[in-house]
């Protein structure tokens, strides 16, 4: 058990338990479980953020604002998010359970940095950046591409506290999709996952494009290799498929319970391949529902 809780209403008290040395606390469905299944005892001091006022929501019209409470039921329902930054809406329609998603945010998705996170693909191929504070330093922004260490580490200090996740405006004819490999349809960490988004030029050929890889290295990363060979092509299946073997090439994956290096290599390739389907097919203004998972299942090579 923690020595001390503190559920504080003020950032600033927030800010001044982290400098004593607590631990932020959000939705808890990382910290409190693991704990209960035995994987690591709770900190000695606990501070709960969620009564904090403005650390909840989405604001903005083009570009938008995450506040890092936010959960990700509240995504999954944002009109905003679904319309112009819809692979964040994919991937928290599937994160957990419906008890997760309802408590879980996408700031402490983002802050407990598992390489397996289903957000974290979506936000960084989307843009985003973290806005961190301190009671020292004050606030700082940082690429969440430079935020992600490894399993479980990220750059900000022990002092720091996630308030927020900033998103620019997509590109006129952007479309965006997260797909997970999944075993069963609920309670499921991600075996492999893939982020495409695209953005269409005037000719209607791809401009730019942005693949993530998840659940395959030592954190979730970007493949530019396989970014660089969708530009210029319409975006149909065979230029998909060759951008996913570029990125089943660049993933190093381990073999666990869940699957075999060599099987999560291969799934790669299907899974990138169903994400950049799925985000051009949006960015044509075609309707692939959420989450584009269950949207692209089944879908041919």
């Amino acid at each position: 058990m923690s020595a001390t809780f503190v559920a504080p209403s003020t950032l600033d008290d927030v800010l001044s338990a982290l400098a004593g040395g607590a631990v932020a606390l959000a939705g808890g469905t990382d910290l409190v479980v693991g704990h209960r299944q035995g994987k690591k005892p709770l900190p000695d001091a606990v501070v709960s953020i969620d009564r904090v006022a403005n650390l909840r929501g989405v604001s903005g019209e083009s570009a938008i604002t995450i506040a890092a409470f936010t959960t990700h039921d509240d995504a999954v329902h944002n009109d905003r998010i679904r319309s112009a930054f819809t692979a964040i809406a994919d991937a928290s329609a599937i994160v957990g359970s419906e008890a997760t998603r309802s408590t879980g945010t996408l700031g402490g998705n983002l802050m407990n940095a598992s390489p397996a996170a289903d957000t974290v693909g979506p936000l960084l191929c989307l843009g985003g950046v973290a806005v961190l504070h301190s009671a020292a330093e004050g606030e700082r922004r940082v690429d969440i591409g430079d935020l992600l260490l490894g399993p479980g580490r990220t750059s900000a200090r022990s002092d720091e506290l996630l308030t927020a996740i900033e998103l620019p405006a997509p590109a006129p004819h952007t479309g965006s999709a997260y797909v997970r490999l999944e075993y069963r349809r609920h309670m499921e960490i991600a075996v492999v996952g893939a982020t495409a988004v695209v953005s269409l030029g005037p000719d209607g050929s791809i401009a730019a494009a942005r693949i993530a890889i998840t659940a395959v290295a030592a954190t979730i990363r970007r493949v530019p290799e396989a970014e660089a060979s969708l530009v210029g092509t319409s975006g149909d299946v065979a230029a998909a498929n060759a951008s996913a073997a570029l990125a089943a090439q660049a993933a190093s994956p381990i073999s666990d319970v869940r699957g075999s290096a060599e099987y999560r290599r291969a799934m790669v390739a299907v899974i990138t391949r169903r994400a950049i389907v799925a985000a051009v097919a949006r960015a044509r203004g075609q309707h692939i529902a959420v989450p584009a998972s269950d949207s692209t299942f089944g879908a041919q090579s």
